[in-house]
């Protein structure tokens, strides 16, 4: 309590530089004064290196007044990079409450450019998190504000996703204009992101971040600069939403196709396409996209450039139109369907007050 007030009198004296924080505990200090421990479960690592984090946030650009949303601040190693990089205001979105204690005492370091919000990324309205005076048109320069966040890795992959597609609806933190974000992710992960064609690492993750945005992968960071020391290294990748996205059609189809497409990764694409059909007529519907995409059959999905998936798409708009009944069609709803009416089809036939033999896994 004594530092608060301390930091306080300093504020209002005015003896406080404008950018960077006065002297605080370090994020060790803190981690043993709230008793702070990362949770396996929550995939929690905590990066005490304050030269990483401030490597992190470079990536991001100059930060001098600008507004960011950070993602999972914990102990607040990255916010105080953020904070000293001159945000003017700092919204961190923070699930577990063992931390809140730790962001307060940041906040009161720095009066009225730390907000924070004890919620989950998953579900909070960032459209309503900062003032619509920052709003840029689509088609101009990016707003100043940027996300930036170490995220957990069980929760890296769905919520790039999310962002993805509120990028493509411009919705969420793209209501702004063309928010770009600073995130780090596992490092196989990462190499997915910025995969390119015939690469190893190319997948549905790829096509899905590159029709929409510039994806650079910045640098590694190796796992012992994190405690606890996760398995695997770490990859820093920011991300620039395209004025105009490289697929012209709602996000959902292009997720559609291209998770369809990526499910047999390893067979030719003709397989993972003619998922999108009822078996009825999957043979001549797949041969039909195929050829008016002008797409050679036997490429493996690696192989599909941006132009390639982009034709395939746009065929496939052109056949839900023409045949609605193929939008809300599911591969793996038929073949779940398909084995309930056999199990029940056995059943049927089965000898009356003779036991039901026990499932076997499919």
């Amino acid at each position: 309590m004594c530092l608060i007030v301390y930091l306080k009198r300093m504020a209002a004296s005015g003896k406080l530089a404008s950018f960077r924080l006065p002297p605080l505990p370090t994020v060790s200090e803190l981690i043993k004064l709230y008793n702070l421990r990362a949770e396996k479960h929550l995939s929690q690592n905590f990066l005490l290196d304050l030269r990483l984090t401030d490597k992190i946030v470079r990536q991001a650009g100059n930060l001098k007044d600008a507004h960011v949303c950070e993602v999972g601040p914990g102990p607040g190693g990255l916010t105080r990079s953020i904070l000293n990089a001159g945000a003017t205001d700092l919204l961190v979105v923070e699930k577990d409450s063992r931390f809140i204690p730790g962001l307060k005492l940041l906040s009161e370091a720095a009066p009225n450019r730390l907000r924070i919000v004890h919620g989950d990324i998953l579900t909070y309205r960032m459209d309503r998190g900062f003032p619509p005076s920052i709003c840029k048109p689509w088609e101009e320069e990016p707003p100043n504000l940027h996300i930036i966040g170490n995220l957990p890795f069980n929760v890296s992959t769905p919520l790039i996703i999310r962002w993805l597609e509120n990028m493509a609806n411009r919705t969420g933190p793209f209501a702004y204009g063309r928010t770009r974000l600073t995130l780090t992710f596992q490092k196989e992960v990462a190499e997915r992101l910025i995969a390119s064609t015939k690469s190893k690492q190319r997948s549905r993750l790829s096509i899905m971040a590159q029709y929409l945005c510039t994806v650079h992968h910045r640098f590694i960071i190796p796992g012992r600069a994190f405690v606890p020391k996760p398995e695997v290294d770490v990859g820093v990748v920011h991300f620039t939403p395209l004025v105009q996205p490289l697929i012209q059609q709602p996000f959902k189809l292009v997720e559609k196709v291209v998770r369809n497409i990526f499910q047999f990764r390893r067979k030719f694409c003709h397989k993972g396409i003619g998922m999108l059909f009822p078996e009825a007529c999957r043979e001549a519907l797949t041969e039909e996209m195929m050829r008016k995409a002008d797409v050679e059959p036997t490429l493996r999905p690696t192989e599909l450039t941006i132009p390639h998936v982009k034709a395939l798409v746009d065929v496939y708009a052109e056949m839900c139109s023409r045949e609605p009944h193929l939008t809300g069609y599911e591969y793996r709803e038929e073949l779940r369907l398909k084995h309930l009416a056999k199990r029940r089809g056995a059943q049927t036939d089965m000898p009356s007050g003779t036991p039901e033999s026990p499932e076997q896994p499919e």
